[in-house]
């Protein structure tokens, strides 16, 4: 059915204890900042509905919540860069030294060593995410393969087949960037393009595999984040209840807050730890298919990019 081991990945996230405590604590904050925030926003909007009638003031404690979201969302954005260098680098750079047998510090040494095999081999947060946004180009690419091949099937409702299939893998390779990011780190190399490159292609080789077990890690993922969802409804009701106005469509809003910090702090992980184990099975004593990359490079303008950066960073190290 799947190529991972539950028990397995379980277990290394019990040993990566002191990482899953830091992802509860920035989700769960960057949770409470988007309530707090927003119910800020919302008492400001109620306050200036004062100096009108009652309808007046529901319309600006609901343009206030809205407001209060729609800044902490700016903060976010610009934080994200932050969050993936230090948060999921982090704790991906712990997991492949589990997986490579090597002794693990406990507790805060963790995270600090961790910091540092990522800082060794991405300088710079920029760099870590411009590397991940070109790999998630290229993985989106591959993903489309399996779209193109049930379009020129002679099958009745292929094409409609295909576009539900692809949105689906879409929602599914969610968790592979990280997973090619693992690969630059474990290789320990001082070119993360070239790395990336070199893992791009040995998963185009492997994307059978690789996107069967994402699209169950999927249905498993989000299914418990629909579960978790359902569950905080009346708790966000519940806040939604004691802030100004009560923002009727907020329970919802924050409930959906409440499942994604669930997932990102504790499901995320959880699935990229099994795609870890099932990608470098699946490479194990593996090279790069020079017609994959050939493959790659005539499909993806970013993998081109891509390919064109670990040659200049190749070019300026000789």
């Amino acid at each position: 059915m799947w190529d991972f081991s539950i028990g397995g990945a379980l277990r290394m996230m019990v040993r990566t204890m002191p990482f899953i405590l830091l992802r509860m604590a920035v989700y769960f904050g960057i949770s409470l900042g988007y309530i707090l925030i927003t119910g800020v926003g919302a008492g400001v909007g109620w306050g200036v509905g004062g100096f009108g009638d009652e309808e007046f003031r529901a319309t600006t404690t609901m343009w206030g919540g809205f407001a209060g979201f729609g800044i902490f969302g700016v903060f976010m954005y610009w934080a994200r860069e932050y969050i993936l260098y230090i948060v999921k680098a982090g704790h991906i750079a712990v997991l492949i030294e589990l997986i490579d047998g090597k002794p693990m510090p406990d507790g805060r040494s963790q995270i600090s060593h961790a910091t540092a095999v990522v800082k060794e081999r991405f300088p710079q947060a920029s760099v870590l995410f411009a590397v991940d946004q070109l790999i998630k180009g290229v993985v989106r690419t591959i993903s489309g393969l399996v779209r193109g091949i049930l379009t020129i099937l002679p099958i009745p409702g292929a094409q409609q087949i295909g576009g539900l299939i692809s949105a689906f893998l879409r929602v599914a390779v969610g968790f592979v960037d990280e997973v090619i990011l693992a690969y630059a780190i474990r290789t320990n190399s001082t070119n993360a393009w070239g790395s990336a490159k070199v893992a791009l292609v040995l998963y185009a080789q492997n994307y059978k595999p690789m996107l069967k077990n994402a699209a169950w890690l999927a249905i498993i993922v989000y299914g418990l984040s629909f579960i978790v969802f359902l569950l905080m409804l009346a708790p966000a009701a519940l806040v939604v209840y004691l802030m100004p106005g009560a923002w009727a469509a907020g329970g919802v809003v924050f409930a959906l807050l409440f499942a994604w910090s669930v997932k990102a702090a504790l499901l995320e992980p959880f699935a990229i730890t099994c795609m870890m184990q099932v990608y470098f099975q699946s490479i194990e004593g593996q090279q790069p298919n020079p017609e994959w990359e050939a493959k790659l490079e005539q499909m993806s303008g970013k993998f081109r990019k891509l390919k064109d950066r670990a040659f200049g960073v190749d070019a300026a190290a000789t």
